[in-house]
């Protein structure tokens, strides 16, 4: 049988319409290709990345902080922290179980860190040690890692935590110095463009590693033998005479360099959790009324301006001194002192006087050459410049309470910068928390004679007769003064007291200052010379000792009061 062959014959317009279809597809595909190779490129490209690449962050090292010997107040020790790629992250419920076990978090926490798709970098812990790191990694987690930081660690503890401060996570300065010198601690971050595999491990590098910059170190003029003896003494005196808190520093007087400035209430800055107000450097962000602790520049004005000699004699009787409707007190009936005596009895009355006879201006030109009401300059975050108000605003009774430390608010800082004057004839240094490579050049304010002899009747201050024979320091000469104020409040003046002492050694040729406040205690004592005077006594005498100080008095020095001997005391 034969078969016949039959040829279908499309119509012509059939054929061009598929030859169209076929062509139309064939372009799209080649504009969809242009499309996701040049047009949209860069959006494909940066999808492609997130799923191998990784730009890995090389922490720099914070710069250490020492004391002026070199001996570390704060450092940076390595941990780890484990983080993860939720993207990538698979666990077997044992994995999780063991995971959360050993970063002591709970297993649906770390669940739903995991499962936000939406994020490539989640912390699952932060900061823990690297013996602990190595056991996370050693349970092999598909997209759980671990990164290097640094742990900043703090070996003087509390005994320097208002001075150093502390940094936060990041380890980013929240407090102290490690917070105005952030910049130059904090150093500068590298980076690393890498290519990863599912594991976590490490192909190749995309680019040239960018190297981290690490932080400066920071050497301070603390010493730290001298801030931890500051420390203890002013710790138990707190403890004794229960007082609400304290302050303390300890300047070179020659150079101006802070060797010790410690504050209590304090925090441990290695757990700074809970500080409160515990944070306040009071010795620099705290003001108060410093007191009798001002009569030495009172007696320094009238020294400079001509009208009074240290033998001049003043006429305090009956102990009482009324301007206007006010009246000033002193402790007791002196009768008639010398220049010197007001300065060793604490004489409020003789204070008054001596300031009511100079200008307003000129008492007001000195204060403030002085460095009262302008901050020291020390750039200490949180700073405060006291008050001093203007000499036009100034009524007769203003300008003789201010001759004794009262209506004028001082930071302990201040107090101890000006008494840099006795210290040195006259000059007034500047005060640093960095340590000196130079020496100082001072602002004279006083005459050398005019230093000299306020110096001598300071050392009156604490021989008998005086209001603080309990700063005595045996093997050497001391001048200081002792300072007893009242507490302004809501209404006037509240029945609280700021016991105070500042003074220097050895009285013939000073090397230190040391400036000690007791705020509001309440055990029963509240003068300077009771309260705050023995602290001096303890630091300055080990100080001296400690570096060697040269004695200018025989061991036998100190003189114990009589026992049927009243007590000086200063009217607060």
């Amino acid at each position: 049988m034969a078969f016949v062959q039959h040829t279908i014959k499309l119509p012509v317009w059939r054929r061009r319409l598929l030859l169209v279809l076929v062509m139309a597809g064939l372009g799209a595909l080649v504009g969809r290709a242009i499309y996701l190779q040049s047009l949209n490129k860069a959006f494909y490209q940066k999808q492609g990345d997130a799923r191998y690449t990784r730009s890995l962050t090389l922490y720099a090292h914070r710069g250490t902080i020492t004391d002026r010997s070199g001996e570390p107040l704060a450092m940076s020790t390595p941990v780890e922290s484990i983080w993860a790629n939720p993207v990538d992250a698979t666990t077997t419920p044992a994995q999780l179980e063991k995971l959360a076990r050993l970063l002591n978090l709970r297993q649906d926490e770390i669940a739903k860190k995991l499962e936000n798709h939406n994020r490539e970098f989640v912390y699952l812990k932060r900061r823990i040690s690297p013996e602990l790191a190595n056991q996370v990694m050693g349970l092999r987690i598909p997209g759980v890692y671990m990164q290097r930081e640094y742990r900043r660690y703090y070996p003087a503890g509390e005994v320097t935590a208002h001075l150093v401060g502390f940094t936060g996570l990041d380890e980013k300065g929240q407090e102290g110095l490690e917070l105005k010198y952030q910049d130059w601690l904090s150093g500068k971050a590298g980076s690393r463009h890498v290519i990863k595999d599912r594991q976590g491990h490490i192909v190749e590098d995309l680019e040239a590693v960018k190297m981290p910059q690490d932080g400066h170190k920071l050497v301070l003029a603390i010493d730290r033998k001298i801030q931890y003896l500051a420390y203890r003494e002013l710790a138990k005196a707190v403890e004794m005479h229960k007082a609400a808190a304290g302050a303390a520093v300890v300047l070179d007087a020659k150079t101006g360099e802070i060797l010790a400035m410690v504050n209590l209430p304090t925090y441990n800055p290695n757990n700074p959790n809970n500080i409160g107000g515990k944070s306040r450097n009071r010795a620099i962000t705290d003001t108060y009324e410093p007191g009798s602790t001002m009569k030495p520049m009172t007696i320094a004005f009238g020294l400079e301006s001509g009208k009074y000699a240290s033998e001049t004699q003043l006429n305090t009787a009956p102990g009482t001194y009324k301007i206007g409707p006010a009246t000033i007190h002193d402790h007791e009936n002196y009768g008639v002192l010398s220049v010197a005596q007001i300065i060793q009895k604490s004489s409020n009355v003789g204070a008054s006087k001596i300031a009511l006879s100079l200008e307003p201006q000129y008492m007001w030109g000195i204060l403030n050459q002085l460095g009262f009401g302008t901050k020291t300059g020390v750039e200490f975050p949180g700073e405060v410049s006291g008050r001093l108000r203007n000499y036009k605003d100034w009524r007769p009774i203003e300008q003789a309470t201010m001759s004794y430390g009262n209506g004028i608010s001082v930071t302990l800082l201040q107090i101890a910068r000006a008494y840099t004057t006795f210290a040195n004839d006259g000059e007034l240094l500047q005060v640093t928390l960095i340590k000196s490579k130079d020496m100082p050049v001072g602002q004279q304010v006083f005459s050398a004679a005019t230093a000299k002899s306020v110096r001598a009747m300071l050392e009156l201050v604490v021989q008998p007769g005086g209001t603080a024979m309990k700063a005595q320091v045996m093997g050497y000469r001391v001048a200081g003064k002792t300072g007893t104020a009242h507490k302004p409040g809501v209404g006037g003046y509240q029945d609280k007291y700021i016991a105070s002492f500042v003074g220097m050694a050895p009285a013939s040729n000073p090397k230190y200052i040391v400036a000690v406040m007791i705020d509001e205690p309440s055990a029963g004592q509240y003068y300077g010379g009771a309260v705050a005077a023995p602290v001096f006594s303890a630091v300055m005498g080990a100080t001296l000792r400690m570096m060697g100080i040269p004695q200018d008095a025989p061991n036998n020095n100190i003189i114990l009061p009589s026992p049927n001997a009243v007590e000086v005391k200063e009217a607060a």
